[in-house]
């Protein structure tokens, strides 16, 4: 399973810590890069719906056993963790998501400044000097795998593949789950066709009330 997330997200966090026993693959893209190119603002740059998520972000952490701590500051810029945590493979870099998630969303630390992403990689032993090097050279690798996501469809994180089937966001987790029991979809692959090819009636010309 290949698992797509930013840690600025609090979902995709709860949802890594839902399937830790999968052991899904970790691939980090940049969130803002997916909601620029869908014309898309955040939830948290949206005052009514922050306010909101934050509540939500708790009742789904609890719903799922979660720990979760209101973070120092959100959102941040992520990119210096996330250029770490992809130049990192395998094993290794299932340690780093899972020290960067606990970093910023248990422990309340910034993630986002040398000095904090420098604690997390000593706190798994690997040293920052090396590290920092490497996600300075691996500076276009995230904005690659980040177009490669959009490309192939992604629009939100965190989301969740298994086979050729999509699963977007803590909503989808037991769903997923199902799949992963099953090997199929409850639902009929007829209609879910009619709803692809479905054409709008009437398109919205922008701003409230038109």
């Amino acid at each position: 399973m290949k698992f797509y997330f930013d840690y600025i997200s609090p979902y995709a966090y709860i949802a890594w810590r839902a399937l830790e026993k999968h052991q899904p693959e970790p691939i980090p893209i940049l969130f803002a890069g997916v909601l620029n190119t869908h014309g898309q603002l955040g939830p948290a740059e949206i005052p009514a719906k922050r306010a909101y998520v934050m509540k939500d972000v708790l009742r789904k952490a609890h719903d799922h056993n979660v720990e979760i701590r209101c973070p120092a500051a959100h959102p941040i810029n992520p990119l210096l963790a996330l250029r770490i945590t992809l130049a990192a493979q395998g094993g290794q870099r299932l340690q780093l998501v899972d020290a960067f998630f606990t970093a910023f969303w248990v422990r309340r630390e910034r993630i986002d400044t040398v000095d904090g992403a420098s604690e997390v990689l000593r706190r798994v032993d690997l040293d920052p000097d090396v590290w920092l090097e490497r996600a300075k050279e691996g500076k276009d690798s995230l904005r690659k795998v980040t177009e490669d996501a959009i490309a192939n469809g992604i629009f939100g994180v965190p989301t969740m593949i298994e086979g050729d089937e999509m699963f977007w966001g803590v909503d989808s987790l037991p769903h997923l789950e199902r799949f992963l029991a099953q090997g199929a979809e409850p639902i009929d692959a007829e209609e879910i066709q009619r709803w692809a090819e479905l054409k709008p009636a009437a398109v919205r010309s922008g701003g409230p009330g038109t």
